[in-house]
């Protein structure tokens, strides 16, 4: 499976591999939560209920470690192309929170599916703030976790529900938990027998590349489909996920049918 971002100064990005940002409160961060046991049992506990139970798609710790991934990816790319983020900034948090805030949202949006599946962005809110209130305070005061806590939650809440994202932050969660579409993605439910539409057509896609866009569009990414399924993942689920996200404008994607296959249904899509 191929999660590869990529920037003008050819810098790659590997979710199989620990990441090294400037800011050294993320990097802290980071190291705390991917190491943390409870996190860590969240996020192979709520694995459960989607593919053993549900046989929907792998939404364990590799969909955590791909989301987070890109949407660190997307922070990155999108502030290098002048796009603002605006909810640490609102609560008056420094601009080393913002990535803090991703980070967070990313490792914690799905936890609620030990809940349930249906339903499971509500259900992440009560647990995600209990694991907060007991990690922030390694690294904010009082008052600063509570303004962290409250725009983590928010993008939890707005990454796969009908509330819109109020901030970038939380519209970078959302587009990026819809970026997690490669073959291994259902490789689980798939092996296990899965034939939903959810599973084919993620069979379908080949690689997503994050790379730099261009003056209009600071984000482009490019999807690899090897035949026609794909156009489900791309058209539905994605377009889905970057309609009112809020970096509608900032985010240009375009599929690739690669099969190169004149008889293919689908050559070529652009969102």
């Amino acid at each position: 499976m191929s999660d590869t971002t990529q920037t003008n100064s050819s810098r790659k990005y590997d979710p199989d591999e620990p990441h090294s940002f400037p800011d050294e409160r993320l990097n802290r961060v980071l190291e705390y939560v991917t190491d943390d046991p409870e996190i860590t049992t969240y996020l192979d506990a709520q694995n459960v209920n989607p593919v053993k139970r549900k046989g929907y798609n792998d939404h364990g710790s590799k969909h955590i470690e791909i989301v987070r991934n890109r949407a660190l990816s997307l922070y990155e790319l999108l502030k290098r192309g002048g796009v603002e983020f605006d909810g640490a900034a609102d609560q008056g948090l420094e601009e080393a929170d913002e990535a803090v805030i991703v980070a967070l949202a990313a490792t914690l949006h799905d936890i609620g599916h030990v809940v349930h599946r249906d339903s499971h962005a509500y259900y992440s809110i009560p647990l995600a703030a209990d694991v907060l209130d007991r990690v922030l305070p390694e690294f904010y005061d009082t008052a600063e976790a509570v303004r962290v806590k409250g725009e983590v939650l928010h993008a939890i809440l707005c990454h796969h529900t009908e509330e819109d994202p109020l901030t970038t932050e939380a519209g970078v969660i959302r587009v990026a938990d819809g970026l997690d579409m490669e073959r291994g993605r259902s490789r689980l439910p798939y092996e296990r027998g899965g034939r939903g539409i959810n599973t084919i057509s993620s069979q379908a896609i080949e690689s997503v590349t994050l790379m730099e866009g261009d003056d209009d569009v600071p984000v482009l990414v490019e999807i690899e489909m090897r035949n026609a399924a794909g156009v489900y993942q791309v058209d539905n689920l994605l377009k889905d996920k970057l309609r009112r996200s809020g970096i509608e404008d900032d985010v240009r994607i375009v599929a690739l049918n690669s099969a190169g296959d004149s008889d293919q249904l689908v050559e070529r899509i652009e969102l």
